[in-house]
């Protein structure tokens, strides 16, 4: 079986080029036969590549790029899941190719292997033949008493359900209930706070209130007493022009008689 690569030999895609060089270089790594079809210098090659990949894996074009990968006649797949195979460790089944003794791809096989053969004998092992008949009276014993037995049984368990119910209903109610019980308190204790806040507001605006008027006063108190101030001292220099001029004139009237 030999691996056919179809690959781009001029390509102008730097995507393209790195994606051929990855598949090549882990053929290589892997030491696996393969053989380089240049799509791009031989006209034989592009067509037989698009001919023979699969329809359901050509993209919407119709047109597959490369690298395609087939094992002789058979379509492997595109780089995309080539790459999905090598993070699997799937490279060698991908390729339809046997994977070789002491790789990790076979130790993996041997492992699933192992591991079924020995769920199938564990399963025969727990399970004996099942094909062993059972006498009719073993198997189906009195049916009419165990026909009794299990209606019986019904009755006892629908009976037993009920009164579950119904306890799990009272529980149910009684915890509703306790649980209204401190809610309406806790809605009670906010309603008590929210007042205490608003009488506190009101309050501590009143007292504001009251120290702005307070302040007010005080500055009409001062702006009056200023005025007063300033009234006195006004008449102050008014009755001592006046007490001036009187001596003047008294001075003149002693100078005259004087003379």
């Amino acid at each position: 079986m030999v691996i056919k690569v179809f690959l781009a030999s001029s390509s102008g895609s730097t995507a393209i080029k790195k994606k051929q060089q990855d598949v090549v270089g882990f053929l290589e790594a892997l030491k696996v036969d393969y053989t380089q079809l240049d799509i791009a210098c031989n006209e034989e090659n592009r067509m037989w590549m698009r001919q023979n990949v699969p329809t359901e894996k050509k993209p919407t074009n119709g047109i597959p790029l490369p690298p395609q990968i087939f094992n002789e006649e058979s379509y492997c797949g595109d780089y995309d899941t080539f790459f999905e195979a090598k993070e699997d460790n799937l490279v060698y089944t991908f390729l339809g190719l046997p994977p070789p003794p002491g790789s990790k791809e076979a130790a993996d096989k041997e492992h699933i292997v192992e591991n079924g053969t020995h769920a199938e004998e564990t399963n025969a092992e727990e399970n004996p033949d099942d094909s062993t008949e059972v006498p009719v009276e073993e198997r189906n014993g009195d049916a009419h008493g165990e026909e009794e037995q299990e209606a019986c049984e019904e009755e006892e368990g629908e009976g037993g359900e009920e009164e579950e119910e119904v306890a799990d209903d009272e529980a149910m109610e009684g915890e509703t209930a306790g649980d209204e019980e401190p809610a309406e308190e806790e809605e009670a204790e906010e309603a008590e706070e929210e007042t205490d806040e608003v009488t506190e507001d009101t309050e501590a605006r009143a007292a504001e209130e009251e120290q702005e008027e307070a302040d007010d006063d005080r500055e009409e108190e001062d702006l009056q007493s200023e005025e007063e101030e300033e009234l006195r001292q006004l008449e102050e220099e008014e009755e001592g022009e006046v007490q001036e001029e009187e001596e003047e004139d008294v001075e003149e009237t002693q100078e005259e008689e004087a003379e």
